[in-house]
Order: structure tokens, then C-alpha cells, then sequence
């Protein structure tokens, strides 16, 4: 198939199987995370069930080298450096594709090994071989797909293929509301590991819809040029590549304060949050689904309501909506802050309270991450802006293990105590942003490249 077969007003055939492929590796690899942090504090770490597990008695040992920890603050640390070591890996996977592999390959070997870790994800004993299964796995097929869904469209094709790429985002958000309560579901039925196996079924899904789409992709095939000098960056463009450099270093602390959702919120659901509805208790790895739906929903309001603001002339800048989306965050912590405060008698906290803090978290996300990812493709310097791209992931991977390791204080202070602290560090965040936001703005202002 060549672009030039490609209906201007029609999407190509593949967009359809690249966004169902990554709907349903989204669903496993959310389904999977929504357990994650319940299967360890409720089961795996247990006495039982730890000394199966190959390699996690050394594990603990090299966690522990400063002094023992508990069982809540190692299962902190595993998962933050499994969400962060998730976000790191697309830099060795894009690597492997553009010098070796090519996309397609790169992405079959993606799928296969997140396959095989979902899988091994039901056997205690391949615990830790399933989560480096599946580290290396998102690697190699996160960024790898996203490239396949951009190689569809002919160059000149802009705006086709800006709505390609929100189609192919649609997928992925569905799979991520759908998976926490899929997995969810299955593992409250027929145990933790049904719940996994749910997810690695899914995962044989997603490799077979990529294989059945071969014939309607265009593979983006390893990179073999000789390397030409390019001329130094001007001092312009030093100066916005410093400033983004220090813009994305600014979003540390939102990743650190919002994906403690998925690690602790769940396991604090799970212990004080009054769960029971007319139909039984409600799984707590359902409420990742919540965050990810509010995503979904706020989307259009929120775009219509900056197309307002611009018309009038006050719409917050770029990097002014990042710190509104730090606020977000700091304030969605405290109303689980709030929550606690108001527990009833029995200790049980009021469901609306996580819910309200959930659909806040997703919210906020739309206010800061998104636009990040904008402002560094409209300043970056041209020969940078990939690198830079892959920068701004480098955020999420230092944001999350940090969250590993705050998470570890929650069994040693009260829960209204911990939320405070995880809102300090979003607010924290907020300040710092907007304290430098008029020098940065300054700098990424293409105009100041004419001063």
C-alpha cells in the first residue's frame, strides 16, 4: 500500500487495526496495573506466598540496604519502578526499530514478550520475570505503533492525520477505562490470578489484530545514514532547549503527586473506603477506570472552554495551564484528605470522596501532560524535538519511582497525613511553575528569537 492509494477524506484501513490492536494491550496493561498494588499488599508479600517468588527475597535485600521496610513500602517501591521503568523503555524500543528491527518486528517482539509476562503475571513464582517481561515489552511496542500510525498518512495530509491520531487516543483511553474493570471483575470473582490471566488473554488479542492488519501497514524500517556534521544550535535555540529541558525537570513533582493514585489510592480504597452498593462491594481497581474516564469526558469541554477564553482574549498560556493542572492535582489529594477527616464511625470513608478525587486526577491530567507534549513540538528546536519528546517521558519515569518511594511512607502516618503530603507535592509543583513562568515564556516565545 503506498500513500498515494490513500483517500484524501478516508482513513487508511490500517488506523482501524493499529487503534483496536493498542485498545487491547491498553486493556491488559491497565487491567493488570489496576491489581498490581492489591496483589502485592494482600497476597505476594505475604509469608506464604514471598518465599515462592523467584528473586524477590534479593530484591528486598537491595531495597533494604539503608534498613528494613515494610511490606506496604516494598510493594510501594516494586510498583513505582515498574510504572517508571514502563515509561523509560520506548527509548531502548525506538532505538532497537530505527537501527535494527524496523517497527513492525520491533512491535511483534513487543507484543509477544507482554504476552508471555501477562501470562506469567498468574504464577507467583515468575512474578518478577513477568514484570521484566512486560517493562521490555511496552518498550519496544509504546512508541513503536505510534510511529506505524504517522508512517499511514502522506505528508502533505496534516489534518487527516491529526484526526487519525485522536482516533487511535480514543482506543487507547477506551482499553484503559475497560481494563481496570474487566481484570477487576474476573479477580474478585475467581482470584488475583484469573484476573491476570484475563489480561494476557487480551494481550493474544492484540497480537493477532496486529498480525491480521500486516498487509494494510506501512513499516517504518531501520535508519542507515551516514552520520553528516549538522551546524551548531544558535543561541536562540540553546536557550529554548534549556528552557524546555527545565520545563519538563517542573513536571516531576505532578508525576510524583498523580500516578500515587494507581499505587496507594487503590490500596487505601481498598482498606477505608465504604465499597458496598446495592449489588455488593465494588471492586477497587475499578476506580482507575474512574481517572481514565474523566479524561475521556473533560476532552471536549475543556478544548471548547479554552476556544472561549481565546476569543476574549484570556486563556492561560501554555505553561500558565500546566500549573493550573498541578493545582488540580493538589486539590483532587486533598479531597481524599477531606475524606478522611469526615470518616464516619466505623472508620469507612464516604465512596464519593474517592470518587470525586479520581474523576479530579483525570481532569488535571488534561490540563498539564497534553500540553507539555505540545509546547515542546511548537519550541523545540527542529533537529531536537524528537529527543526532547523522549525527554519529557524521562519525567514520567523519574516522577514515578519517586512516587515509589513517598508511597512508602503511607503506613507510617495517618491517611489524611499522607494525602496532605502527596497535595504539598503537587502544590509544590504549581508554585515552582508559576514562579519561572514569565522568564520561560519568555524564552520559548519564538518573537524573543528576533530581540
Amino acid at each position: 500500500m503506498t500513500d498515494s492509494t490513500i483517500p484524501r477524506a478516508a482513513h487508511p484501513k490500517g488506523l482501524a487495526f493499529l487503534a483496536a490492536t493498542e485498545l487491547a494491550e491498553r486493556f491488559s496493561y491497565y487491567g493488570m496495573t489496576g491489581l498490581l498494588a492489591l496483589y502485592l499488599v494482600k497476597q505476594l508479600l505475604l509469608p506464604d506466598h514471598a518465599g515462592q517468588v523467584l528473586g524477590l527475597a534479593q530484591l528486598r535485600g537491595l531495597f533494604e540496604l539503608r534498613g528494613p521496610i515494610s511490606n506496604q513500602a516494598f510493594a510501594s517501591l516494586i510498583f513505582g519502578w515498574y510504572s517508571g521503568l514502563v515509561y523509560f523503555t520506548p527509548i531502548l524500543g525506538g532505538l532497537l526499530a530505527d537501527r535494527w528491527l524496523g517497527a513492525r518486528r520491533t512491535v511483534i517482539l513487543g507484543a509477544l514478550l507482554m504476552s508471555a509476562g501477562h501470562l506469567a503475571m498468574s504464577f507467583d513464582t515468575t512474578f518478577l520475570v513477568a514484570l521484566v517481561m512486560l517493562i521490555l515489552g511496552s518498550g519496544c511496542l509504546k512508541g513503536n505503533i505510534a510511529a506505524q500510525v504517522g508512517a499511514l498518512y502522506p505528508a502533505e495530509a496534516e489534518s487527516l492525520r491529526a484526526r487519525g491520531f485522536t482516533l487511535y487516543a480514543t482506543g487507547i483511553n477506551i482499553g484503559a477505562v475497560l481494563g481496570p474493570l474487566g481484570a477487576g471483575s474476573v479477580a474478585a470473582i475467581y482470584g488475583w490470578h484469573a484476573g491476570f490471566a484475563l489480561a494476557a488473554a487480551v494481550m493474544l488479542v492484540a497480537f493477532c489484530i496486529y498480525l491480521a492488519g500486516q498487509r494494510h501497514f506501512v513499516d517504518v524500517e531501520p535508519k542507515r545514514v551516514d552520520h553528516v556534521a549538522l551546524p551548531p544550535l544558535t543561541a536562540h535555540e540553546r536557550r529554548r532547549t534549556w528552557a524546555l529541558i527545565g520545563l519538563i525537570a517542573l513536571t516531576i513533582p505532578a508525576n510524583i503527586a498523580y500516578p500515587m493514585i494507581w499505587n496507594i489510592g487503590i490500596v487505601w480504597i481498598d482498606q477505608h473506603v465504604d465499597l458496598l452498593s446495592p449489588f455488593g462491594a465494588v471492586p477497587a481497581s475499578w476506580f482507575n477506570s474512574v481517572e481514565a474516564f474523566s479524561s475521556i469526558a473533560i476532552a471536549t469541554p475543556l478544548v471548547a472552554l479554552w476556544a472561549w477564553q481565546a476569543r476574549r482574549g484570556r486563556e492561560p498560556g501554555s505553561i500558565a495551564k500546566m500549573g493550573i493542572g498541578s493545582v488540580i492535582i493538589g486539590a483532587s489529594a486533598l479531597l481524599f484528605a477531606l475524606g478522611c477527616a469526615t470518616a464516619g464511625a466505623d472508620g469507612r470513608v464516604s465512596v464519593l470522596w474517592a470518587l470525586a478525587g479520581f474523576f479530579g486526577m483525570g481532569v488535571a491530567f488534561m490540563w498539564f501532560w497534553p500540553i507539555l507534549l505540545a509546547l515542546i513540538s511548537q519550541a523545540a528546536p527542529e533537529r531536537f524535538t524528537s529527543t526532547l519528546m523522549g525527554g519529557a517521558y524521562l519525567s514520567l519515569f523519574v516522577g514515578s519511582t519517586l512516587m515509589g518511594w513517598v508511597g512508602g511512607f503511607y503506613d507510617q502516618m495517618s491517611n489524611a497525613g499522607f494525602w496532605i503530603l502527596d497535595a504539598a507535592i503537587a502544590f509544590g509543583g504549581a508554585l515552582l511553575i508559576f514562579l519561572v513562568r514569565k522568564p520561560l515564556q519568555h524564552l520559548l516565545d519564538p518573537a524573543s528569537d528576533l530581540l
